[in-house]
């Protein structure tokens, strides 16, 4: 690597730095664009990732997506096309080096309009499913166009107009690397990633109701085998799968931030059997939901103590 791309690491790191002071995730004044920052190594956490951009400046992450392993560092990037319940965690931090990332979310219209617009930019070729979560080495410009943004952070006026121009030079280059045609798919209409991408937007939407395959697949103008086939190929889950994950972390999402009893988050959440619920909860986090929520607490108040 040469003295450049270091400076370019070194410049990106220090911005995100003085702008995430604190662990956690911080908004900034560009509203599609966060910082997340953290001093420690973490355990698994359960999220889900919307159509975005994710770059580690400093640290390494791990995301599993079903089955499958991501772990990249400030070398590489991470590219979410739809939304994805993934298991993200922090492997590489310290009090003095913590790891620091940055996420820019973006939608498929500011694709399809860089698509439109750029004579370099080629449409895809047909494929028979693109997965909706990769990693791509980082170019240097794609470094200098991150640069450009974040810096904005320091003349705030400058925000309105010059961020949107920004942005759309991120993409831009996204577009261009290697793996770009993976993103393109997604923003083109009739295609299957973007019908399967419409089928992603509905199952987030309405995740506690039931949603047969059959009716999907009329939605997404597609046969039942082929939207599971396709689906699969995306996200890397069934469907039913896919939902029980939305469901799950919404439960516990729900059971950590208010004082709502496990059975409750389990109807509200589209569960018709309580025990059912605490079955599948139990497989997916390790313990039941009351046990859950009590080691969740006794974790907060042990942090609260040490600070």
């Amino acid at each position: 690597m040469d003295e450049r791309s270091v400076k370019r690491k070194e410049d990106l790191a220090q911005v995100v730095e003085r702008f995430a002071k604190q662990d956690g995730t911080q908004e900034t004044l560009i509203p599609a664009l966060r910082f997340i920052r953290s001093s420690l190594a973490s355990e698994p956490v359960y999220s889900v990732y919307e159509p975005s951009l994710c770059v580690v400046v400093q640290g390494s992450k791990l995301v599993m997506l079903g089955q499958e392993s991501y772990r990249y560092d400030p070398n590489g990037y991470l590219v979410a096309s739809v939304h994805l319940p993934i298991t993200g965690q922090v492997l590489e931090a310290e009090p003095e080096t913590p790891y620091l990332s940055l996420q820019l979310q973006f939608d498929m219209d500011q694709i399809l309009e860089v698509i439109q617009a750029s004579v370099t930019v080629e449409r895809p070729k047909p494929e028979s499913g693109r997965r909706g979560l990769y990693i791509n080495d980082m170019s240097d410009t794609l470094h200098d166009a991150l640069l450009r943004l974040v810096r904005l952070l320091d003349t705030p006026s400058d925000i309105p107009v010059l961020a949107p121009y920004a942005i759309r030079e991120i993409i831009y280059r996204v577009l261009q690397d290697e793996q770009g045609a993976a993103l393109k798919e997604f923003a083109l209409i009739g295609s299957h990633a973007q019908r399967i991408a419409k089928v992603i937007k509905r199952m987030n939407r309405d995740f506690a109701m039931p949603l047969p395959i059959e009716e999907l697949a009329v939605e997404a103008g597609m046969s039942a085998s082929s939207l599971y086939y396709y689906f699969k190929e995306v996200t890397a889950l069934s469907p039913v799968q896919y939902q029980k994950q939305l469901r799950l972390q919404e439960a516990r999402r729900l059971l950590y931030s208010t004082a709502i009893e496990a059975a409750d988050a389990a109807f509200q959440v589209g569960y018709e059997s309580p025990s059912h619920f605490s079955r599948e909860y139990a497989r997916m986090y390790g313990h039941p939901p009351v046990r859950d929520i009590r080691r969740f607490r006794n974790e907060l108040q042990t942090r609260k103590a040490s600070s």
